[in-house]
C-alpha cells in the first residue's frame, strides 16, 4: 500500500514539474525590457476579455512576446513569429495566436506570439510605425536568442491573420528600411511568410478600418502606397503562402490575389489557397470544408 502511495505521489510531482516547466517556457516576456521606444507617458489600460470563446485584448501599449518552444524530440530548428489579427483595434490572442502556436509545436516548429501595440496617437509619437517597430524588434530578439530556443536564425518566418497579416506582409516587404530608434544592422527579414485572410492593401479593395487606425483617416497618397504591400514586393521578398476564403466580405480575397500576383511578377515563390466559403476570421477551423489549411502550411514549410 505504501509503495502505491509513493508511486502516486511521485507521478503527481512529475506532472506538476512538467506543468510548471511548460508554464515557464510559455512565460510572457516584455518586448522592450529597457523601455518602450516611440512612446508617450500614458496609463496602461490594457484589457483582456473573452468574447464568443475568443480571447480579445484591447488598448495594448506595452508589447510582449510569448515563446512556445517545440518539444525537443520533435524540434526541427524552424520558428515562426505569429501576429494575431484585430483590425489594428484589438488582438485576437487565442484562436489566431496561442492556439496556432501550439499547433506549430506539434509540427516541431517553435512559435512566438507577438502582442503588438495598438496604433494610438496618445500612446505613440508615430503610431503608423509602432506595430512594425514591434514585429521587427521581435525578429531581432528571437534571432539573438536563437541558441537559447534551439532554432536556426535563418529559418524564422512570420505569420499574420487579417490586420496581423498586414503587419506580417509589411515585415516581409519593409525589411530594408527598419523603423524606430532601435533600428540597427540586425537582419529583420523574415525567411518566409504565412498570410491568412490578410489585409494587404490600403487602396480601394483593402480594409478601411485597419487603414484608418494605422495611418489615419486622411492619409497622403504616399502613405497609402507605402502601406499597400502589393506595391512593395520585390525579388528579395520572402516566399509566402496565402490562405483566404472567396466569400470574405470583411477583407476581400483580392488582397491575397494582389500579393500573390506581385510575388509572381517578381519571381518570389508563393502558394495560394482559396476556399469558396469561410468568411473572415475563421482561425484554423474553416467550418465549410473538411480540409485543414494548417496541413497545407505544414507541407509548405517542410519544403522551405
Amino acid at each position: 500500500m505504501n509503495r502505491k502511495i509513493l508511486a502516486f505521489q511521485t507521478a503527481l510531482l512529475l506532472i506538476l514539474f512538467c506543468s510548471n516547466l511548460m508554464m515557464a517556457q510559455m512565460k510572457e516576456m516584455p518586448l522592450y525590457p529597457n523601455g518602450i521606444p516611440n512612446s508617450k507617458p500614458i496609463k496602461n489600460t490594457e484589457k483582456s476579455e473573452m468574447s464568443g470563446g475568443i480571447q480579445i485584448i484591447s488598448n495594448i501599449t506595452v508589447p510582449t512576446l510569448t515563446a512556445y518552444p517545440a518539444p525537443k524530440d520533435k524540434a526541427n530548428g524552424k520558428a515562426v513569429l505569429i501576429c494575431p489579427g484585430g483590425g489594428y483595434w484589438i488582438v485576437a490572442a487565442s484562436h489566431e495566436g496561442a492556439d496556432v502556436a501550439k499547433e506549430f509545436n506539434k509540427m516541431g516548429v517553435t512559435a512566438f506570439v507577438l502582442k503588438y501595440r495598438i496604433p494610438n496617437s496618445e500612446a505613440q509619437i508615430d503610431k503608423s510605425i509602432a506595430p512594425l517597430e514591434d514585429v521587427q524588434h521581435a525578429l531581432r530578439t528571437i534571432r539573438k536568442d536563437a541558441i537559447k530556443y534551439g532554432i536556426n536564425p535563418n529559418k524564422l518566418g512570420v505569420m499574420g491573420f487579417s490586420a496581423g497579416g498586414h503587419l506580417a506582409a509589411t515585415a516581409s516587404t519593409h525589411f530594408l528600411k527598419p523603423v524606430g530608434e532601435l533600428a540597427d544592422d540586425t537582419n529583420v527579414r523574415p525567411d518566409f511568410s504565412i498570410l491568412v485572410y490578410p489585409v494587404i492593401s490600403f487602396k480601394s479593395f483593402g480594409h478601411k478600418g485597419s487603414a484608418d487606425q494605422l495611418i489615419g483617416k486622411n492619409p497622403t497618397d504616399a502613405m497609402i502606397e507605402l502601406y499597400s504591400n502589393e506595391t512593395q514586393v520585390t525579388k528579395e521578398t520572402p516566399p509566402a503562402i496565402l490562405i483566404h476564403a472567396g466569400d470574405d466580405e470583411a477583407v476581400p480575397v483580392k488582397n491575397s490575389l494582389a500579393y500573390y500576383e506581385a510575388c509572381q511578377k517578381n519571381g518570389v515563390l508563393a502558394e495560394l489557397h482559396i476556399y469558396p466559403k469561410g468568411g473572415h476570421g475563421f482561425g484554423m477551423n474553416n467550418k465549410t470544408t473538411n480540409d485543414k489549411w494548417m496541413d497545407r502550411v505544414k507541407n509548405w514549410i517542410e519544403k522551405q
